[in-house]
């Protein structure tokens, strides 16, 4: 059964049947929802239930760790101010940056830095505010960029053990001493960092590094991870808060031309599909989210192995939003 189906008959369940007129209308409802039994089980139809007269929303994810865990926690919070949340993960930032344009989503979360190279690649901020500003210049009108949170997750580029020891690099080397080198080494990534500016063109136009190669992988996920690790690649794109990085002694390279910029965990959204009560919601979620709890919330879904949705709940009952 769907948790759609679920939902419903929680209701039911708990005295909203009440409503209906008779035992047979009763049993029709029920028919209704065993009949919807046979829909996806992926999450994308994990459609609740608010209070009556609740808005609905739609919140996407990326296809990363973090967006879903970042999507459950925005999706969970606006549950408890009574909207009807649908969960619908959608892929890279290609495609749900149109997806929000179109209003097939209403909830996406974003990094500003990210976004921004996105929407303008020769953009150059200096502050968070700046970053926030370009993108709101360059946004479609149809969206919002609502309050950044403090927490940031930055792209990296990230060499493994073995290769920091050649090239005796450390957390205070650059980028740009791995350039010098580049030319024996294989980088690996999302199949997207080929083309973004906060990929291999930016690398060469910014730092002046060319690989030898370069691997298509996952976005700072297993692949990658275990890629790096088993020296398949020798550098790769990883989030700075992926945990694997202490785990396995990964070499985070500094940034100091800000290739990655300021990367800031945001709200964006449709703005004629998310209510004043939304967006108060969203921006005092983001008041609240820090680098250490996304980092202490990544821990516990990548290393503790623990349900997303679970982690989301418990961070926002510690923080007074549940």
């Amino acid at each position: 059964m769907t948790s759609h189906a679920k939902s419903a008959w929680s209701h039911l369940r708990r005295g909203r049947a009440a409503s209906v007129a008779s035992a047979t209308a009763v049993t029709a409802a029920l028919a209704a929802l065993l009949a919807g039994c046979g829909g996806s089980s992926d999450g994308s139809s994990d459609a609740v239930a608010g209070d009556a007269g609740g808005d609905a929303v739609v919140v996407g994810s990326n296809n990363f760790a973090e967006s879903t865990l970042l999507a459950d926690v925005y999706g969970e919070a606006l549950k408890t101010q009574g909207f009807k949340v649908t969960y619908k993960p959608s892929g890279s930032r290609e495609t749900t940056y149109g997806l929000l344009k179109n209003g097939a989503l209403t909830v996406l979360p974003e990094y500003n830095g990210a976004l921004l190279a996105y929407l303008d690649p020769k953009a150059g901020p200096t502050t968070v505010a700046t970053t926030d500003a370009a993108i709101s210049a360059k946004l479609d009108p149809r969206l919002e960029l609502l309050k950044p949170a403090p927490a940031q997750d930055k792209d990296s580029v990230t060499v493994n053990a073995a290769t920091a020891a050649k090239y005796h690099l450390t957390t205070a080397s650059t980028i740009a001493d791995l350039g010098k080198v580049a030319g024996e080494i294989t980088i690996g990534g999302p199949p997207e960092f080929q083309t973004r500016q906060q990929g291999l063109p930016g690398l060469k136009s910014v730092y002046g590094l060319v690989p030898k190669a370069f691997k298509a992988l996952d976005p700072s996920g297993t692949l990658t991870q275990a890629a790096l690790s088993n020296d398949k690649v020798q550098a790769a794109d990883i989030f700075t808060t992926d945990v694997s990085i202490a785990k396995e002694k990964f070499v985070v390279l500094r940034d100091p031309k800000n290739l990655f910029g300021f990367e800031n965990v945001v709200p964006l959204v449709y703005r004629s599909g998310l209510s004043q009560k939304g967006v108060d919601t969203l921006n005092a979620l983001s008041a609240k989210l820090d680098t250490a709890a996304l980092l202490a919330m990544d821990a516990q879904v990548a290393s503790g192995g623990k349900d997303p949705m679970v982690v989301a709940r418990t961070w926002l009952a510690s923080v007074g939003l549940s």
